[in-house]
């Protein structure tokens, strides 16, 4: 599965921090009304308006760097 990635370029919602990457799940309903989902701030993916994005391609070493596991704090 390729991963897609975009960057806020524009927020009303306090999930969303403008200048931040954010990881875009497939959703071709939401594609055709203008939206996108979007794994945001809450660590749940939501709709927002796809005017609110630019789509970017990241390098294989920053997307492993993005979904590398956390070390626990134990």
């Amino acid at each position: 599965m390729e991963r897609k990635f975009v960057i806020c370029i524009r927020s009303d919602d306090e999930d969303l921090q403008t200048g931040k990457v954010y990881r875009v799940l497939p959703d071709e309903f939401a594609a055709r009304e203008g939206y996108i989902r979007v794994v945001d701030e809450s660590g749940e993916d939501y709709l927002y308006p796809a005017a609110y994005f630019v789509p970017i391609a990241l390098p294989r070493e920053a997307e492993q760097a993005l979904f590398a596991p956390t070390p626990s704090l134990a």
